[in-house]
């Protein structure tokens, strides 16, 4: 009666994102923030079990989807699903993160570690330039219309959804998810020539 599934076939999530990860490789900022808002939540939360910190899991969930603006091309649906595809972003930026920063954390006085600048292990040209970034990220996302960035920052320090940041503010889930498109083109316009050449090629 009814016609099984092959296990190897695709979900409708699966084809979804894939869909939405082609379309980022065509340059779609819209499909972007879509992707951001159907997986940014699961991301969110992969990078938080690593590095523990919410604050430091919203500087790297930033960085998977700057990344995954600038390597969509690069994913190959016959290699993996999309969402695992976008968890190992994740999981290697969380990672990365987590060791630049235990050396730094057994370091630091406890009381100090609220007000001092982390400095990463490794190369001091390395180290600079992941700080200036930080920096760049903080700054960009200040810049936005407080309206759009009060939506971005529910989403990454809190991961929510689109629908659940519409239920907390009260707003249309349209109105939540224009403030969050026209957020993520501003950082795309701010952060892309900045980060240009720093992921990848």
């Amino acid at each position: 009666m009814g016609s099984s599934k092959s296990s190897l076939e695709p979900s409708a999530k699966d084809l979804e994102l894939g869909r939405l990860i082609s379309s980022v490789a065509a340059g779609d900022q819209s499909a972007l923030a879509e992707l951001y808002d159907r997986s940014s939540r699961v991301a969110f939360g992969l990078v938080l079990r690593v590095v523990g910190d919410p604050a430091v899991a919203e500087e790297v969930t930033l960085d998977v989807y700057t990344q995954v603006w600038r390597q969509a091309t690069s994913y190959d649906r016959s290699r993996g699903t999309p969402l695992a595809w976008l968890l190992t972003i994740a999981r290697t930026r969380a990672i990365d993160r987590l060791r630049s920063g235990r050396q730094e954390k057994q370091r630091s006085e406890p009381l100090e570690s609220a007000d001092t600048v982390k400095a990463p292990a490794g190369d001091p040209e390395e180290t600079s330039a992941l700080s200036e970034q930080q920096a760049i990220v903080r700054e960009a996302l200040a810049e936005l219309a407080p309206d759009q960035r009060e939506v971005i920052e529910l989403a990454y320090y809190q991961g929510l959804s689109q629908s659940e940041i519409a239920s907390t503010l009260g707003q249309p889930l349209g109105t939540v998810k224009t403030r969050t498109r026209l957020g993520l083109i501003k950082l795309r316009q701010t952060l892309g020539p900045i980060f240009k050449g720093s992921y990848g090629a």
